[in-house]
This record gives structure tokens, sequence and C-alpha cells, in this order.
């Protein structure tokens, strides 16, 4: 049976989608197409696509700043930007049409669409004067994206049927390396120039990546040991002990890889005692948006509930099955830090993690010993000797 045209609205699209031929109809529309404008700027970048970011070029704005190192800093902003913010507003319009409809993704793309367009219609800066402004406006671009993650996210929960699981994954690891790029340019050059003016501190690196890394995993094996060991005192009324989160850093080490090409790492230790992951979630833990918070409370299983159940989905996780108590909001605000916004709840923590440190070529690996603990090892590649490493 067949709508009359006049009356097909957007509450009726999530049931059109569902049955028979409507669903392969649809699933190959796209999101609202831009302006005029927007679309000509849009076809004339796809023609020069995003270049890997040089560390080495990176650094060097900076080594030493002056004013000709941050003039050069700003040219590459400029150029670079909008390469990406194109590349990522392509990916959103390409989306599946219910999808691309969704109020939260409609919300991202405007911002994205809006944001390339400032940048890719932008004069050249030629003086510091011209910068100061254009920093002004860059940071003030920079924090109306803070949110972008969570608000995708949140587009994505709603949409979760009408694409796989390794669709979202495929779509949201492209748009969290992106916008590790993007912020990793724009943030660079605002230090850059503001440097000008104070000392640059000798040592480099990342600081919010590596914050939030180690925020996620901490905040997961407090989570578990609190956990599991209530859960225990709950069973069987024995006093609650909590044994400690061990951390063991390595000393720096150098790897050789089939080139010959020498690189240097540190490398650290996460070793909880908080019950460990069943084996039927193991298998998922690096998966966008899954959590088993919230299932199993009050000593249920069902799930696979208790450890690493650390974010759940619209409420807090419970602590004792009956007052909802956030443990971690404070340090999970980490997430506004690196540029995620409110990400707690939403799942993320994991795959996130072990996207930064991947994009940064190092690696997150997880080992689980179920009923005991587990162990997280977190290799990162030092920066300062990445030579002309690209990202």
């Amino acid at each position: 049976m067949f709508l009359p045209a006049s009356r097909i609205s957007l509450s009726s699209l999530p049931f059109l989608v569902q049955k028979g031929r409507h669903r392969r109809l649809l699933s190959y529309r796209r999101a609202p197409e831009p302006s005029h404008k927007v679309a000509e700027l849009l076809a004339r970048y796809e023609s020069s696509p995003p270049r890997p970011i040089n560390l080495t070029q990176l650094l060097s704005f900076g080594s030493p700043v002056t004013e000709n190192s941050v003039l050069a800093s700003v040219s590459y902003a400029l150029s670079e930007l909008p390469r990406r913010l194109a590349t990522r507003v392509r990916s959103l319009e390409a989306l599946p049409f219910i999808v691309g409809t969704n109020p939260y993704v409609v919300k991202t793309l405007d911002a994205y669409r809006e944001s390339f367009e400032w940048l890719a219609t932008h004069t050249p800066v030629t003086n510091l004067e011209e910068n100061t402004k254009f920093v002004e406006q860059l940071a003030a671009l920079v924090q109306r994206h803070a949110n972008d993650v969570p608000t995708m996210a949140k587009g994505f929960q709603e949409c979760s049927r009408y694409m796989s699981p390794t669709q979202i994954s495929d779509f949201l690891d492209g748009a969290i390396r992106n916008r590790i790029s993007v912020r990793l340019i724009a943030e660079q050059h605002i230090a850059v120039s503001q440097a000008l003016n104070y000392p640059n501190t000798p040592a480099a690196y990342v600081p919010v990546h590596l914050e939030y890394i180690l925020t996620e995993v901490l905040k997961n094996s407090f989570r578990a040991t609190v956990e599991h060991h209530y859960k225990q005192h709950w069973t069987t009324g024995s006093p609650v002990s909590l044994p400690p989160v061990t951390i063991t850093i390595s000393p720096r080490s150098r790897s050789v890889d089939s080139s010959g090409k020498v690189s240097t790492y540190l490398s650290l230790r996460i070793r909880d005692q908080g019950g460990g992951v069943l084996p039927s979630n193991m298998t998922r833990i690096f998966s966008y948006a899954f959590t088993t918070a919230g299932r199993g409370a009050e000593g249920s299983s069902e799930d696979g509930g208790g450890p690493y159940a650390a974010q759940h989905i619209g409420r807090s996780a419970a602590v004792s099955g009956e007052i909802e108590t956030n443990l971690f909001g404070e340090i999970a605000g980490k997430g506004l830090q690196v540029g995620m916004g409110t990400i707690a709840g939403l799942g993320y923590g994991l795959p996130m993690s072990r996207l930064y440190a991947r994009y940064f070529g190092g690696s997150l690996d997880f080992f689980s010993l179920e009923g005991w603990g587990s162990d997280v090892f977190l290799k990162l590649r030092c920066l300062d000797e990445a030579g002309d490493s690209k990202i």
C-alpha cells in the first residue's frame, strides 16, 4: 500500500525505509543539498585532497617562533583546513537519506559546511595584525565544534537500524581521524601565534590526547575494580578491600621496521583486578557505542554487566543498584579538552583511545583474564624523534 504524496512526512520515513523496495530506494538518496556557492567550493577542493600531516613541518613553525614562521603557519592552515573539512562534508552528504536527515546529523553537516565556507573563502593573511584577527576567529570556530562527535553519536544512535555496525564504525573512524588532523593544525597555529609573545616550551607533544587516553583507560579500571569487589560484597557480605590499579612505565625503547627505519616508543601497562571481561564481549569492546553498563546491576550477569561497564547510554552506571553515582564525571570532562565534547556514556572511550594511539603511530591493546582482571598495553610514539613521519 502506497501513501499519497501529500501525506508522506518525515515521521513516516522510518516506516517506509523498513518496508519492501522503499528501503532500497531511500538508501541511495542523499542529505539536503548545499547552497550553490558551497557546492562550487566543494567541487573545487575535491580535486585537491588533503595531504598527510608532516610532523617535522608542524614542529618547524615553532622552532623557533618568528614572524615569518607564524605567517608560514597560517598559510599552511588556510591551505589544509578547507581540504579536510571538504572531505568531512562530502562524507556526511553521502550518508543514506534517513541517516542524513536525522536532526543531529543535519546539525553537524550544517556546522561543517559553514566552517568550510569561511575557511575556503578567507583572504590570505599577510601580516601579524591580520593573523591576530584570524586566530581569534579560528579559536572561536574550534570551540563551536566542541560537541560535534557527541552530536553525531546521538544521531547514529537513533539511526543504528539503518546502517550496519561496520558502516558506522568505518564512518566514525574516518570522522574522528579527520577531526584530529583539523584540530592539530588549527590548535598548532593558535599556539604558535600566541607563543610569539611568550617563550615556547622545549618539549613537543600533544598533551590532551595522551591525557584523554589515560583518563579513559584509568576510568574503566577504577570503575571495574569498584563494581567487581562491591558485587562480591553484596553477594557474600565479606568486607570490601579494593586492590590497586597498577601502572608500569617502561624506559624508552627503539624498534626497527622491515625497511630499517628506527622509531622510539614509550610503553605503559595499566593492570587492574576488576574481574575482566566476558569472552563473549571481548570481540566488541572496541566497537563504537557498545557498553554493558547498567545491565546486570544488583549482581545479575545479564549481557555481561559489571566489569568494564564504565559507560552507559542515558544515565550513569549504577554503583549500588539503587543509587546512581557518577564517580568519574570530572575526569570524563577531558573529552571537552580534546575536542570531543561530552562523550561519557556513549561507549566511545576505548575505541577512540585506540584510534588516538594509532593515529600518532602507537598502539593500544587490551587483554583480559575473566574473573580476575585486565591489562591495557599502551605504546606511544615519541614525537620529538618522529623525523619526517606523516599522519
